[in-house]
């Protein structure tokens, strides 16, 4: 970073924003944002492998637990585990909360992440899996270059408290996956008994 910053006369600007704007503890406006976040953007890595993935819930589902610290729920997956599998080695992590209205500031995080499943933090995150908790370093971003997106609606897989099993997704229904699914997985005695389409 450094060399290309004197390549292109940018060191005393980047300083001085890492001097000033480079945080240990949340701001209320980051606060806000990743309590209302339907998703954010997470960066692992082990070795050569490097894995960029999404991770979404209804907003609140990453809770601000300390003053530069969250925590997010593992739902059910694909059974790859390349976030978690990345972290299990190397807990350090790269977050990017955006949201895209072409105004909010985008709020980049590198951290330390801690795998948890102790009864106290999976308490917190209905149909969580595992929760990944980070110690955070907080980089706020100007919003320019993001673009302004229409809003939708939430997604019908997201567990939520009193609704049931969310529906199976297309892929655990496919004739190569149906009858291998993890033990316990939450769709699969529906899969199995399903006649539609692989």
């Amino acid at each position: 970073m450094s060399e290309l910053q004197d390549r292109f006369d940018g060191r005393r600007v980047a300083e001085a924003i890492e001097r000033h704007r480079k945080h240990y503890e949340f701001w209320d406006d980051e606060k806000a944002l990743i309590e209302t976040s339907p998703f954010f953007f997470i960066g692992t890595s082990w070795n050569d492998y490097v894995d960029c993935s999404v991770k979404s819930g209804d907003p609140g589902f990453v809770k601000v637990v300390g003053p530069n610290v969250i925590e997010y729920p593992e739902y059910d997956g694909n059974s790859m585990y390349r976030t978690l599998g990345n972290l299990s080695r190397n807990p350090n992590v790269g977050l990017l909360f955006v949201r895209f209205d072409g105004k909010s500031r985008r709020m980049r995080i590198n951290g330390r992440a801690a795998i948890l499943e102790d009864a106290e933090a999976m308490g917190r995150h209905f149909g969580a899996k595992a929760v990944v908790q980070i110690e955070c370093e907080i980089y706020p971003n100007c919003p320019r270059y993001v673009p302004d997106l229409a809003g939708a609606t939430s997604s019908p897989y997201v567990p939520r408290e009193g609704q049931g099993t969310p529906p199976s997704p297309e892929w655990k229904q496919r004739d190569y996956i149906r009858d291998i699914l993890p033990a316990g997985d939450p769709h699969a005695a529906a899969v199995k008994s399903d006649e539609g389409p692989a």
